[in-house]
């Protein structure tokens, strides 16, 4: 099945900002004639016990619906481990022991973003590998994708943001507390889901050349068989990204302070140019009106008041 998705993760009520994606990637789905499904992120160990079922009633009363079950990224465990067991047949995964710290002090190749991978261990041999797992003891190593050569640098096509180009380091596929690595799970995932139409914020956008990289190497579908939106993010009336010192900025908070759903959904229709302020706007209609080349290509700031 072709499809979209909504993919949150279960840490806390979805704020304003993570509406407005949710609802781009409902009417980017939709007016496209894909299903839209819903995938709870949910690897991380910092999770809201209860917030997943919070977050899926809130979108449901904005009116953004789902097609089949809820996906739960914890259980598609086999699958991630699967796709790290066949890059390690292949010779692309090594251990790697560096903290944070040793990476930002390391010095970096030229024109690799700040923070990328400098490759420290990428070459040692076995007796090295086990004597840095011994100086790290009781923490375990993490794994690391060994990039190619000649495919550390790569661009695609965005639906928002036009040519969007990366360059690409020894990203993490397993962390060294055991957990998979996001950018691993969500290709294994959205491939074996059926996603094909990927709308997130643009924040992300400078994941996704990773994630093309992996998606080529693992045989699954990626550019241009996949489509990328990466949506401009909300801001808080600072300017800065929207957070929980904006004041009330979930739907329950503004829910308690008397402002409903209908309400919230007119103003995120508002912001995107599909309603008109003080405009009462189904989901049903604001789909009508969707147009992704009208689409605004800047953040929204979140005026505190609404209409």
């Amino acid at each position: 099945m072709s499809a979209g998705r909504y993919a949150p993760s279960p840490s806390g009520d979805l704020h304003l900002g993570n509406l407005r994606t949710a609802l781009l990637a409902w009417l980017f789905a939709r007016s496209t004639g894909r299903g839209f499904l819903m995938r709870i992120e949910d690897l991380d160990r910092g999770r809201d016990a209860g917030a997943a079922d919070r977050q899926l009633e809130d979108l449901a009363e904005l009116g953004i619906d789902w097609d089949g079950p809820v996906v739960l990224q914890t259980d598609r465990g086999a699958d991630h481990d699967a796709a790290i067991a066949e890059l390690s047949a292949r010779g692309l995964v090594y251990e790697c022991t560096c903290t944070r710290r040793d990476i930002l002090a390391a010095p970096t190749a030229p024109h690799a973003p700040p923070g990328a991978y400098p490759g420290t261990c990428r070459d040692r041999d076995e007796a090295e590998r086990a004597a840095a797992r011994e100086r790290i003891l009781p923490r375990r190593p993490a794994l690391r994708l060994r990039v190619p050569e000649g495919a550390g640098e790569l661009a695609f096509e965005d639906l928002l943001m036009g040519r969007v180009s990366g360059v690409v380091d020894d990203l993490v596929l397993r962390r060294g507390d055991g957990a998979v690595a996001y950018n691993l799970a969500v290709v294994v995932d959205d491939a074996s889901m059926g996603v094909d139409q990927v709308v997130r914020g643009d924040d992300l956008a400078s994941s996704t050349p990773r994630q093309i990289v992996l998606q080529r190497l693992l045989g699954l579908p990626t550019p241009p068989a996949v489509e990328y939106a990466h949506v401009p993010l909300v801001l808080g009336p600072s300017g800065a990204r929207l957070a929980k010192r904006d004041g009330a900025v979930t739907l329950r908070e503004l829910r308690a302070a008397g402002i409903g759903a209908d309400r919230v959904r007119t103003q995120l229709a508002v912001s995107l140019g599909l309603a008109a302020p003080g405009e009462s706007v189904p989901a049903e209609r604001i789909l009508a009106r969707f147009d992704p080349d009208r689409l605004p290509r800047d953040p929204w700031v979140w005026n505190p008041d609404p209409t």
